[in-house]
């Protein structure tokens, strides 16, 4: 083999290369290692920058699955809000009309159990866990046939009570457009407070009639500028009374017995209004109480929820 030779600048002349087997493959062995380890380097570069197909798809499927977990969450708590009026209505009915209270509930409080956290249990923990919850409906069913032969029992001899409830919107509403603002903590539209709102209030036209939502006498006439402006209060006997505010007409006066579904007034903006409106309370025993709870004559279930939702999400009454 013939000899190689290298130049040397430093020393101005030719120097002859060893090209000795063993020092080739060293020079060949660090060329291979240094080849390996750019390699290496450029694949973990290449998998922390970019996503393989495999991990795009399980990335998209994650936020997927992230997405429609928040979007069960919102039903969840949508569905915990009906349900708590739903027992504030029973609650009304068992002591109002029947003068007593709803069986105690004997069934056990399962929380559910945060998704992530549901990730880590096995198999049999999972199991347990649904089969303690359907036990625990189970048992809900057993007081809730409790409720109902109480009901039975107590119905009777009530029947006289019954037209004299409130169980009926006080304007045109089947559609439920009407609703505006519900019971509770609201924004006033005036001064930008939260303030607690002792009614419901119905968006409508000035001029819409109003109507009386139980038998009753009119026992409050008022008229005036300020505050709750035009006003009825009709009292229903048994400790009920409604009230209607901010109204354009009066049309019954004090004294006067009004039955159920009798046009009283028309609907206005006068006094204290952020615009032509309704204000509807019930009071009982002089305690204001949610007026959703007592219009079973006329709303569907389906119906009835709706206005629960429509009532809570508003967060601004009219006045």
């Amino acid at each position: 083999m013939a000899s190689q030779y290298k130049f040397n600048p430093d020393e101005m002349n030719f120097n002859r290369l060893d090209n000795r087997f063993g020092v080739r493959f060293r020079r060949v062995m660090i060329y291979v290692f240094a080849a390996l380890f750019i390699a290496f380097v450029l694949n973990i570069l290449f998998i922390i920058l970019f996503d393989s197909p495999k991990e795009r798809m399980v990335r998209s499927e994650n936020k997927e699955m992230q997405r429609q977990y928040e979007v069960l969450q919102e039903r969840k708590a949508t569905v915990d809000t009906v349900f708590k009026e739903i027992n504030q209505t029973d609650e009304n009915i068992f002591r109002l009309i029947f003068e007593t209270e709803p069986a105690p509930s004997n069934v056990s409080t399962f929380s559910s159990i945060p998704y992530e956290e549901m990730k880590t249990l096995t198999d049999r923990e999972v199991v347990m866990f649904t089969a303690n919850r359907i036990d625990s409906l189970l048992d809900k069913t057993r007081d809730e046939q409790m409720d109902y032969d109480i009901l039975r029992i107590k119905s009777e001899g009530k029947a006289e009570m019954l037209p004299h409830i409130p169980a009926i919107q006080p304007i045109e509403n089947q559609d439920l457009t009407r609703t505006a603002s519900g019971f509770g903590y609201q924004m006033h539209p005036i001064y930008k407070i939260m303030k607690f709102h002792q009614g419901m209030d119905y968006t409508a036209p000035v001029g819409t009639p109003v109507v009386a939502t139980g038998d009753g006498v009119v026992d409050e006439i008022e008229r005036t500028r300020r505050g709750s402006g035009n006003r009825i209060v009709i009292d229903h006997g048994y400790g009920l009374k409604s009230v209607y505010a901010h109204l354009n007409d009066i049309e019954v006066r004090r004294g006067q017995t009004v039955t159920r579904g009798e046009i009283i007034g028309t609907v206005g903006n006068t006094g204290l209004s952020a615009g032509p409106h309704l204000h509807y309370e019930v009071l009982f025993n002089s305690k204001p109480v949610n007026p959703v709870n007592f219009y079973f004559l006329e709303l569907t279930p389906e119906a009835y929820n709706q206005m629960i939702t429509l009532s809570k999400n508003s967060g601004q009454s009219f006045d």
